[in-house]
Formats: C-alpha cells, structure tokens, sequence
C-alpha cells in the first residue's frame, strides 16, 4: 500500500486495487490509531481514531479530493504535499 502523504504524524496510504475496495478511500494511520475515510465525504468509516486526527484527515481529503479520486480511478499514486 503505498504511502500518499506523511503530516502531523499521520500516515496517508491507499490501495491500488479499486474493484476490490470500494468505496474510493484512503487509510490514515495515526500512532496505535488507524481509520479508513472516505474520498466523497471525508468520514472515517471505519477505524479508531480519535476527533482531532480525523479532522485533520478530513482537512487532508478537502484539500485533495480531486487528485485523490484521480489515483483511485488512474491506479497511479504520487506523493502529495503535506497540510497545514
């Protein structure tokens, strides 16, 4: 799973299997906390970690939605830029 991003000490990874992870979603790693967000919304649905690292996450996704959606639908990441 290859790495997105790194900010704040989170960890932004996705898989490059589309058809068999849907919905479009990245996976924040954040400390001993994990969570899977959603690329549309930005809501963690599913996951452990607490308020403040998913609103950074969600920050994150605002930012890039659009590149985001591009790598899940393209298979191909690139390294984005740090938040904040």
């Amino acid at each position: 799973m290859p790495v997105i991003s790194r900010f704040y000490g989170i960890v932004i990874k996705m898989y490059l299997r589309k058809k068999e992870h849907n919905p479009p979603h990245i996976h924040a790693i954040y400390g001993e906390y994990i969570g899977m967000f959603a690329i549309s919304s930005g809501e963690m649905f599913e996951g452990d970690m607490p308020p403040k690292g998913q609103a950074l996450v969600k920050e994150f996704i605002e930012h890039y939605r659009e590149r985001l959606l591009l790598m899940w639908d393209t298979q191909q990441f690139e390294v984005l830029p740090p938040i904040g």
